[in-house]
């Protein structure tokens, strides 16, 4: 089966144009009745205790396209006018797929649309490039979408349909059965494994936990429908056809999850032309652009009358039936169905599609969207002061933990190129504004007690929700400036003083009255692999030849302290090997560390631990929280202070490594 491009690429409203037409000329544009038949008892349940996450995702290093794994280095100097050749072989370039385990010795995936197929003189195959490709380009790293030992979901928590792929993809499954119309949920890929059979037996680099087929039976529940979970099914064109061909019986409309792209394992639309009418296939909204919409025939007599609302599985009284075929990437398909089925399934059962809630927020940072697409960004929101502030969240279309922690979505148009910082927009609610109205927004440094925070607030009586933002101690002080949160963790030392976090309120807050409340005292080393086969003792040992670190990024306080001990030493940064390159978090160095990334970087005892890695300590820290006195005083924060004197909270902190709770709760007051 030859490799198959998108037939177009049309705007969302001309597809569902087409896609009611056709709806509409085999008289399935209108209501009927259907049963109720169980098949999952997760959605909808509260979550009686915190989850946390029993392994990364992904697990290893991933292609996030399909084309060819190189090394980065191989393709400098490859332009339009001087191309370069790679030759198809180890150490050189690589097939790859989306989803694929990256080759060890490969850093970096070239798009097949950019390679052009070539022989050399010697008869080998190769591929020929026309522009260099950086490091980790097209490449989904390990832990991108979560790491081990992150809060998942907390306690008292209803579960929506991504929570359930987030419990899924963490290790934990659950599965909920509510609705009327039937839906066939089909995943397919060679590559898939159950929750059920990585719990018992493992997983290995290239297997993926199949988890979209959760949220989206998930999501026909709560809009209604009976979803049916189909055994997962090989990237055959022969084993898909039968099992849509089987699917066809008994259902209203059938799903198939993945295969619905270029790839060479796509064979989604073949499989609809093959059975009835492909109608549309790659829609301009982003994510999601392969979408396949199709008609398709089950077969003469195979689907007679005779449908009740609760009588036992029966077919439905209309022959064609509609068929979608879902993007793989795990927040794509998710916002597939609410865009195409929940719509569908709401006029079956005559109702109007769901309107969310919505709220006029300003941004707080430029989005830049594709200017050919609707682009459904998805944000967290939390009201400051007088001001309700919107903040785009992780893009990435594999990444399910940002739906899970998503606030909202922001509609971008077709033919905008976004829109910058301070604009005014509005933002379809994932939550009620009673729930924004009651979130804590923190942005600043990361730190794993804020998780803890987290969950012992959603355990209060009144539920508070903390939401944080990763963007290092700096960028926490500059997010204050701006008023676009009530409080930042820092961990800021000043060389001079030796004093941690003053000096900065003072420059970057200026006029200000500032309070300062001690979270936690915790250690700082370098976060290396079991038995540090590098043998780091030192600050010194960064700039070992044979040590590759991964660092923090600028604004970070973890940053700013290995710049200040690497400058005591007389270590220039271009001296360190890795130096350059970023992670946001402590568990990402971590998880950079246990993937072989690195050898090496700066982090927390606690994020070596959760990771099973070992820990060279360096140096003991203060970690504070820096807010506003106004804000300090309010009602919002009085919640999250009490827990600072609270034996249960200070307790739990006190069980991870590296923390000391000794100073926890301590205030001083600054006047800048």
């Amino acid at each position: 089966m030859k490799r198959h491009i998108y037939l177009e690429d049309i705007p969302l409203d001309e597809a569902w144009a087409v896609f009611s037409a056709a709806l509409q000329a085999e008289q399935l544009w209108q209501p009927f009745l259907t049963e109720l038949i169980p098949v999952s008892e997760a959605n909808g349940r509260i979550t009686a205790e915190a989850v946390f996450a029993k392994i990364s995702a992904p697990h290893y290093h991933a292609s996030a396209m399909d084309g060819y794994a190189v090394r980065a280095q191989d393709t400098h100097g490859a332009t339009e006018t001087s191309p370069k050749q790679l030759a198809l072989a180890e150490g050189s370039a690589q097939a790859v797929n989306t989803g694929h385990a990256l080759p060890s010795w490969a850093n970096s995936v070239i798009m097949i649309e950019h390679t052009q197929p070539v022989t050399l003189a010697d008869g080998r195959s190769a591929i020929e490039i026309r522009a260099a490709v950086p490091p980790w380009h097209h490449v989904r790293p390990m832990g991108e979408d979560m790491v081990a030992t992150e809060l998942v979901l907390p306690a008292n928590h209803k579960l929506r349909p991504v929570d359930l792929g987030a419990l899924a993809g963490s290790g934990h499954a659950e599965v909920m059965v509510y609705g009327r119309p039937r839906v066939a949920i089909i995943p397919t890929g060679t590559e898939l494994v159950s929750v059920e059979t990585a719990v018992t037996d493992g997983i290995y680099p290239g297997q993926i936990i199949e988890y979209n087929s959760l949220v989206l039976a998930a999501q026909v529940e709560n809009w209604g429908g009976i979803p049916t979970r189909w055994p997962m099914v090989q990237d055959n064109f022969v084993a898909i056809k039968t099992a849509v061909s089987e699917a066809a019986q008994h259902h209203d409309l059938i799903l198939i999850n993945a295969g619905s792209s270029a790839g060479s394992e796509d064979y989604t639309a073949h499989v609809v032309q093959e059975l009835g009418r492909l109608l549309v296939h790659g829609v301009a909204v982003r994510p999601g652009h392969p979408v396949i919409l199709g008609m398709i025939e089950p077969g003469k007599g195979a689907r007679e009358q005779g449908r009740t609302g609760d009588s036992p599985l029966q077919p439905f009284t209309h022959s064609p039936l509609p068929i979608i075929g879902v993007p793989g990437y795990p927040v794509s398909a998710a916002l597939t169905g609410e865009i195409f089925v929940e719509p569908l399934l709401a006029r079956w059962q005559g109702q109007p599609p769901h309107q969310p809630d919505t709220l006029q927020a300003m941004l707080t940072r430029k989005l830049v969207s594709p200017t050919g697409d609707d682009d459904y960004v998805r944000v967290s929101v939390g009201k400051v002061g007088e001001k309700v502030m919107v903040t785009p969240i992780s893009r990435g279309a594999g990444v399910i933990t940002s739906l899970v922690r998503a606030d909202g979505i922001v509609r971008i148009p077709r033919f905008s190129e976004g829109a910058d910082a301070g604009s005014d927009v509005k933002v379809h609610l994932y939550r009620t504004p009673r729930e924004i109205e009651k979130t804590i927004v923190v942005i600043g440094s990361h730190d794993l007690t804020l998780d803890l925070l987290a969950q012992h607030l959603a355990e209060k009586e009144g539920a508070w929700r903390l939401m944080s933002a990763n963007v290092g101690s700096l960028g926490g002080l500059v997010a204050l400036r701006r008023g676009e949160s009530h409080l930042g963790g820092s961990h800021l030392l000043d060389p001079e003083t030796g004093i941690y976090n003053e000096s900065y309120v003072r420059r970057y807050l200026p006029g200000q009255e500032i309070v300062l409340v001690t979270l936690v005292g915790r250690e700082q080393g370098w976060i290396v692999p079991p038995g540090n086969p590098k043998g780091l003792a030192g600050w010194a040992d960064a700039a070992n030849l044979d040590v590759q670190i991964v660092n923090r990024q600028r604004g970070a306080g973890t940053r700013v302290l290995l710049d200040y001990e690497l400058g005591q030493l007389g270590i220039a940064p271009e001296q360190v090997r890795g130096y350059e390159r970023e992670e946001y978090t402590h568990l990402a160095v971590a998880a950079a560390v246990a993937s072989g990334v690195a050898d090496a970087g700066l982090g927390i005892r606690g994020a070596a631990r959760a990771l099973d890695l070992d820990f060279v300590p360096l140096a003991h820290e203060q970690y504070q929280l820096v807010m506003p006195k106004t804000h300090y005083e309010g009602e919002l924060l009085r919640p999250l202070l009490d827990l600072l004197h609270d034996d249960k909270f200070r307790t739990a902190v006190a069980n991870l490594p590296g923390y000391d709770v000794t100073p926890m709760g301590q205030t001083s007051f600054l006047t800048t």
